[in-house]
């Protein structure tokens, strides 16, 4: 009898893990909510379009990054529905995650897109009325570290979530030992001279010559 109930409950537990999911070959989506209000909604406050791209090439304004977002900030109404579309434009894996939204609606408290590679993943979710800051980054291996972290802010937020580029500052700066400055300092004078002594050698080599 108890494992019968055991079976139950194990195939009811499954049963919401997989329809929370939906999964291909490109990726995955978790956690998508297009219906479900909020316990703190009586509607939906607006629709929101948000088109998300993430890759290498838009770390390229921030000093020492490797991947981001597009956008690092986003903000919404309480209670809105957002309907995102996802785009990963390397041909490597990027996540676009949301954190702390309601357990009862999102399990683990968090919306979750995934893609293996390039491509385009689509899901919607309404944010409770609750004026806070969300946090949303990739949580794959120091990409978040990287530079793959941004915020969204239902209701103007309650402050920025730290270590967000170009909005706030990191818990722990980055330590960079090397001054590149003087490097390109020291590439300039070495240029300098080698041209001294290549235009300096080749008179010399020249007036040899003619003696």
């Amino acid at each position: 009898m108890k494992k019968n109930k055991f079976l139950i409950v194990f195939f009811m537990l499954s049963q919401t893990c997989f329809a929370s999911m939906q999964m291909d070959e490109k990726g995955m989506v978790m956690n998508a909510n297009s219906d479900n209000l909020p316990k703190d909604c009586s509607e939906i406050s607006e629709v929101v379009n948000l088109t998300v791209h993430a890759g290498q090439k838009y770390a390229a304004k921030f000093n020492g990054k490797m991947f981001a977002f597009d956008q690092q900030q986003w903000n919404v109404k309480p209670c809105a529905k957002i309907d995102i579309t996802f785009i990963n434009d390397d041909q490597i894996r990027h996540q676009f995650m949301i954190h702390g939204l309601p357990g009862y609606l999102y399990p683990d408290g968090m919306l979750h897109l995934e893609l293996y590679g390039e491509g385009e993943l689509k899901a919607s979710l309404i944010v409770p009325s609750l004026k806070k800051t969300y946090l949303v980054h990739c949580e794959l291996a120091q990409h978040a570290e990287k530079g793959m972290k941004a915020q969204l802010k239902v209701g103007g937020g309650d402050g920025d979530l730290p270590s967000i580029p170009l909005i706030s500052s990191p818990i722990k700066e980055d330590a960079y030992f090397f001054d590149w400055s003087v490097l390109k300092l020291g590439g300039l004078v070495m240029s300098a001279t080698f041209v001294l002594i290549f235009f300096g050698g080749r008179k010399l080599l020249n007036l040899y010559l003619k003696d």
